[in-house]
């Protein structure tokens, strides 16, 4: 074995000893990194530090220069507790330094606990197991999608989008619902550029696998359409074989590598204490010496960040002939067009879809009419429904531009199924990689089967346009199971998430206007199954409010007495209810957005909801838990605290108090208590 004392020799070793210690100079890295903080995982990105090195050493395309280059390969840490071997690649590669991998787990550092994608090559945040494979899943069908698009556009353009999805998943990955949701849509659609290293090192941090799971994933992926193999996952040439294999596979691959946890430790091998702690002083110490390493802290010669660089020339040239070719087809009129708006995010002026005043149009169907409008102007503007599309209203949508499928690749549509979770992660992965402003629809109340991913969307800061219909009690007959009560405000509860509520068929189209244009910020639109009244107002002044998150829909002479503050559906109810209460001035305030309200100026929000000399009264289908802020310590928030029952929409809203006549009874009632 070839040590730290032979480096003086190291252009004489064999391609192989090279590699060998190349690796067990980034298990040392990885040692020293997790154990400088006390804090950490070892094992894991040993036992992955073989296929790992390979990968990112001899196959990954990249700009060593540019991290953010459009056609490098994605690689995607979906264990993302092995957060420790990524920072040592990326040390490697040139993209973090020494001093990084030292402020391991710190505050402000580059290097946190699980990966983050503002770190120069880390392509998404993970760590929540499973979700790095849906939105791994997400990135190669978007890389699909652009590559036959941009073909059918010019044959010259054929590989300007041309790379891979590399995954590396877990035990763990593997036991969480949402890969098998996702792997199982993969091999359906014929991804196959997504190619998967599963590390099967049979270690968990509990102890075995063996305790809690004997799953066949060979068989189960064979079952989903997938290219298996099965592998040493310690074994060089195996590892480089089966990538080989992989990329030019037809269908997704997944590579199964029988690996050892805390492989290389001179005594705790297999060991699950070390899945989720620094190794000990003494520990790291003989393993350093039983893998030939200097015994010094983050030992890291010279000769093999070379010997790891050896590739960056050819990939050098690989770039300059990218940038040569993009430049070319360019020059083809649909080519440059499509690139502009999907891949540098050139949005085009955008126009809005016609509604007819004074008729009354559900906000579902509204969304169904501003997609078909905008999927005009936007042919980037992709995606479908966990199986609603009748009533999600995605179904002219999908007739139109096509279900995506493993023979037809530029379509549209995607069909995903009964698969909200993976649904979500997957927009989440087609919004980093760039090139798509994806959309997915479902109902309200299965918001919370995409929690984890709609979170994750919003601490990673991309666009995705999350349709939820069926927004309240007026459900109807399918009751409480589909009925949301909590889920609005459950999802105005998410930092960094848009939450919007359209009291009509245009505030819809504004709202679903605003989604796209905001890049940094997840969106939500809650929409109705019943009909609404279409607003009078002009577009123009709409925007205007919906951009402040609220604005006033119906004024009074002089100040009002009651403000009404109200959202969705209600709008329409807090309108006909002042129409009772003519003896009282009432102003009727539509708030589409409590987030962008949130951040309005202290004026703005009190000149549109005064703060004293009125009886401020929220009204919305949903839990008041969360209205007080604006009814204020004398106000009244009316909604609904309790789940639903089955029954058609008219008679639940009697039932439950949402008729102009209740609503007015109960205003009425709480003034005569305040006097």
């Amino acid at each position: 074995m070839s040590k730290y004392k032979d480096l003086d020799n190291f252009s004489t070793w064999s391609p192989e000893e090279k590699d060998h210690f190349t690796v067990s100079v980034i298990k040392g890295l990885i040692m020293d990194t997790v154990r400088k903080a006390n804090s950490g995982h070892t094992g894991g990105p040993m036992s992955s530090a073989d296929f790992a090195t390979i990968l990112f050493k001899d196959y990954l395309q990249f700009n060593p220069k540019d991290p953010n280059w459009f056609n490098r390969d994605r690689f995607i840490l979906s264990a993302g507790h092995e957060s420790a071997l990524q920072y040592v690649l990326l040390h490697l590669i040139g993209w973090l330094g020494l001093d990084d991998l030292k402020q391991f787990r710190q505050l402000h550092s580059k290097t946190p606990g699980h990966p983050e994608v503002e770190i120069p090559g880390v392509e998404c945040t993970t760590g929540p197991l499973g979700q790095g494979f849906g939105m791994g899943t997400g990135m190669a069908f978007a890389e699909t999608f652009l590559r036959h698009v941009l073909e059918e556009k010019s044959k010259n353009a054929k590989g300007l989008v041309n790379h891979y999805t590399y995954v590396l998943a877990s035990d763990g990955d593997m036991q969480e619902p949402i890969t098998l949701g996702a792997s199982s849509l993969a091999g359906h659609l014929g991804l196959s550029h997504l190619i998967v290293f599963y590390d099967s090192n049979e270690i968990q941090i509990s102890g075995g696998v063996s305790r809690c799971d004997s799953t066949n994933y060979a068989t189960v992926f064979e079952g989903f359409g997938w290219h298996v193999q099965e592998i040493d996952g310690h074994d060089h040439e195996a590892i480089r074989s089966a990538i080989e294999k992989a990329q030019i596979m037809d269908i997704p691959s997944i590579i199964i590598g029988k690996t050892i946890m805390a492989k290389g430790s001179a005594g705790m091998e297999r060991d699950h204490n070390t899945h989720g702690a620094p190794l000990p002083d003494d520990e790291i110490y003989a393993t350093k010496d039983a893998l030939g390493l200097a015994p010094e802290s983050f030992f890291l010669p010279d000769e093999v960040k070379h010997h790891f660089r050896s590739r960056f020339d050819s990939l050098y040239k690989i770039v300059l002939d990218w940038d040569t070719q993009l430049s070319e087809c360019r020059k083809d009129s649909g080519v440059d067009s499509f690139w502009s708006i999907a891949v540098e995010d050139q949005l085009p002026v955008f126009t809005y879809p016609e509604f007819e005043e004074s008729t009354s149009l559900a906000t579902r169907k509204a969304f169904g009419s501003a997609l078909d409008h905008y999927a005009q102007l936007l042919p980037n503007l992709v995606g479908g429904s966990a199986d609603l599309e009748p009533s999600n209203y995605t179904g002219n949508f999908a007739n139109k531009y096509s279900d995506f499928q493993k023979n037809n690749k530029s379509g549209r549509n995607i069909a995903f199924g009964v698969r909200e979770f993976p649904m979500a992660a997957m927009m989440n992965g087609m919004s980093l990689h760039g090139g798509i402003i994806p959309f997915g629809g479902t109902f309200l109340v299965f918001a919370d089967y995409e929690r984890p991913a709609l979170r994750l969307a919003a601490i990673q800061q991309v666009r995705a346009i999350h349709e939820f219909t069926h927004d309240s009690f007026w459900v109807g007959e399918d009751g409480p199971t589909h009925q949301p009560i909590e889920h609005t405000m459950a999802l105005r509860a998410i930092p960094n998430f848009n939450v919007f509520r359209p009291g009509d068929a245009k505030e819809t189209a504004v709202c679903f206007k605003l989604a796209m244009e905001n890049r940094n910020t997840p969106s939500a639109l809650l929409l109705t199954r019943q009909g609404l009244p279409v607003s009078d107002m002009d577009y123009f002044k709409i925007e205007s409010g919906v951009k402040n998150g609220a604005y006033i829909r119906k004024d009074c002479e002089g100040s009002p007495e009651i403000v009404l503050i109200a959202t969705g559906s209600e709008v329409a109810l807090a309108i006909e209810t002042s129409k009772r209460m003519h003896d009282k001035n009432c102003r009727i305030i539509s708030m589409p957005c409590m987030e962008l309200f949130e951040i309005q100026s202290d004026k703005f929000k009190t000149d549109l909801i005064p703060s004293r000399g009125c009886l401020k009264v929220t009204l919305e289908a949903g839990i008041t838990q969360g209205w007080a802020k604006y009814s204020g310590p004398n106000g009244l928030s009316i909604g609904i605290d309790h789940f639903g029952a089955s029954a058609p929409g008219k008679d639940l809203a009697q039932k439950f108090g949402f008729t102009a006549d209740q609503v007015e009874k109960k205003i009425r009632a709480h003034l005569n208590k305040l006097l």
